[in-house]
């Protein structure tokens, strides 16, 4: 009887509609965002996947390019050290914690203001990088390119602080880039905050070396404990990244469907999801190059395991409909996949002793002993 009188209930428009705006208001009140459509949730997560896997890739490659152009050009890479890698995981949470004391009882808009203009800097730097190949394909654009760089140097006697050559193609990609930042910083729409993560990604994925397979197994490990921790034992990931007006992550609007590009009702990944385990990935690259064979097996058993993890964070995200610490799923796939397959291959103990400052140190030695030699000659 009483499911019968709630089935009339239901017929009643106005009764109905009142119980879908309970329902709706309860998983606001849970999950601290609005409910949204199955087919808004599936665009939100299929955007914020590719978002995060062609960085990953695109960096990777870049990454065998930026190593191998600095190395011809006598240009030292900084790498992670041992006790960087142990460090790591400490600076991020002491920072985490203080950016949540900040917005927890401080003023929050202060603190966005302040870290809007230094983004506005560093995503301006990570755009130009990243539009400086590009606009060299525009029509005419290759008769900007000039044989004698501009030399940019801050040095006190032997010890230099700032040291950077670029052309003309630098000059007009850093003049878009810059505009392209005002507007971040007027607008604050989300593509804009999503080009900019993504420059940063792919810059960080380029860039950023962890110098041995051992260091990234390690840090990964850490950082895993590190994300569970903040993620489930704490409010303070949660609130920081809700709350942290940055390009510190990639987003996209879960209401995109009803509202385009001007949905407020976001979807979130963060950049440290995309760029810490695409460091390793990108590690795994080089090290399958350094082999002198044309299989790149390692990378690609990573790649997969990335994906595969993010996917199995969407999943859980999807039916629990709470907050999830990426890394949680991320880092055993992306170490453990490619560890397996180096199992599997009898590799293991070599992609363990992998080391590129040795590599460094072993190519300096065979061009020195090439010069010794032809010095005899």
């Amino acid at each position: 009887n009483e499911y019968k009188s709630y089935l009339s209930a239901m017929e009643d428009p106005v009764i109905a509609e009142n119980s879908i705006n309970d329902v709706e208001e309860v998983v606001k009140n849970v999950t601290g965002r609005e409910a949204a459509t199955s087919e808004g949730l599936a665009l939100a997560y299929v955007s914020l996947f590719l978002m995060a896997v062609v960085p990953i890739f695109w960096g990777s490659f870049r990454s065998v390019t930026f190593h191998r152009r600095s190395k011809e050009n006598g240009e030292k890479i900084e790498k992670m050290t041992t006790k960087d890698v142990y460090l790591f995981p400490i600076i991020a949470s002491a920072t985490l914690f203080t950016i949540y004391i900040i917005v927890k009882y401080l003023s929050a808009e202060h603190l966005n203001l302040v870290i809007a203009s230094y983004f506005f800097i560093l995503g301006t730097l990570a755009l130009t990088s990243m539009l400086r190949p590009v606009v060299e394909y525009i029509p005419g654009a290759k008769l900007l390119i000039e044989k004698d760089l501009y030399h940019l140097k801050f040095a006190k006697g032997s010890a230099s602080y700032f040291d950077m050559k670029f052309d003309m193609l630098h000059i007009v990609s850093l003049i878009g880039s810059a505009l392209f930042g005002v507007w971040y910083l007027w607008k604050k729409h989300w593509i804009a905050n999503n080009i900019f993560g993504l420059a940063f990604s792919l810059n960080g994925v380029e860039m950023i070396s962890l110098g041995s397979v051992k260091n990234g197994c390690v840090l990964l490990g850490l950082l895993f404990f590190y994300d569970v921790f903040w993620v489930f034992g704490t409010e303070v990931m949660v609130m920081v990244a809700k709350n942290l007006d940055a390009p510190i992550k990639v987003i996209f609007p879960m209401d995109f469907l009803e509202k385009g590009i001007f949905g407020s009702n976001f979807a979130m990944l963060g950049l440290g999801d995309i760029v810490l385990p695409g460091v390793f990935i990108a590690l795994l690259l080089r090290y399958d190059i350094s082999l002198g064979t044309n299989s790149k097996k390692y990378f690609y058993a990573g790649f997969v395991a990335y994906i595969l993890g993010l996917g199995a964070t969407i999943g859980v995200l999807t039916i629990f409909n709470a907050a999830q610490p990426a890394l949680l799923y991320l880092v055993p796939s992306c170490v453990g996949i490619p560890l397996l397959v180096s199992l599997i291959c009898g590799e293991f103990a070599s992609i363990m002793a992998y080391d590129e400052e040795d590599k460094d140190e072993e190519k300096k030695d065979d061009k020195k002993d090439e010069e010794d030699e032809k010095k005899d000659q």
